[in-house]
């Protein structure tokens, strides 16, 4: 009984494998025209976006001095951080940013704010659909939140260690990933097509099928005369 159930199932299986098989036109035709469509996105439906990467370094007054830092010094200076992160976003700032360069329309979610664990480094990201615009924003961004950075937390300095440029190559979209995702979101919708008709399709198309479905033995075969002549 259990060999023919296995039997049964190997059966079904190598019938959806030829089923998928003999409709693998249908299934690469569906794959390209997927990927067709994410081409089509993301070369003339999605704007372009750049971005422009600006990052600081705070100093201490400890450091500044050739102190050394203990280690409630360091746990303090991780905390703030924190802060930095905060400060930089907050919202006299961004005024500030917007009023130096003439801008109207909200840019807080177009910055990005990036602090490696256990550092002081501050990473600020913005993000645009003219990379000249997103340049020049991040590095008015960086002059004056260094500014406020020091007078809130009295820090000794704020230091420059990479300067926002404008990006030769757009962030978003992906391309590439884009195609990729729509041919194999295409593979899968067809074969998920396929395979679903194939199972609802409950018409005797084997003499298996008669075995198996009304549990009767085969005794024989009727041949088609029409595929004889």
């Amino acid at each position: 009984m259990y060999n023919q159930e296995v039997n049964a199932t190997e059966i079904d299986v190598l019938s959806l494998l030829k089923t998928l098989w003999s409709k693998k036109f249908l299934i690469i035709i569906t794959a390209l025209f997927g990927a067709g469509i994410a081409f089509v996105y993301s070369s003339f439906l999605v704007t372009p976006q750049f971005d422009s990467t600006t990052r600081i370094y705070v100093v201490s007054q400890n450091v500044e001095a050739g102190a050394g830092l203990t280690n409630q010094e360091l746990q303090a200076g991780t905390y703030l951080v924190k802060d930095y992160k905060e400060i930089i976003l907050s919202q006299d700032v961004l005024s500030r940013v917007k009023t130096e360069l003439g801008l109207v329309e909200d840019i807080s979610d177009k910055i990005t704010v990036n602090i490696p664990v256990d550092t002081r480094i501050v990473s600020i990201t913005v993000r645009d659909a003219d990379p000249n615009v997103s340049a020049r924003i991040a590095n008015s961004l960086r002059t004056v939140a260094a500014q406020k950075i020091i007078e809130v937390t009295k820090v000794s300095d704020v230091t420059t260690l990479e300067e926002a440029v404008p990006a030769e190559q757009p962030s978003t979209p992906n391309t590439k990933r884009n195609i990729a995702i729509g041919m194999l979101a295409g593979t899968m919708l067809a074969v998920g097509f396929v395979l679903v008709v194939d199972i609802l399709d409950d018409r005797v198309k084997r003499p298996q099928d008669i075995e198996e479905v009304m549990g009767l033995t085969l005794l024989g075969v009727v041949p088609d005369f029409k595929k004889l002549k």
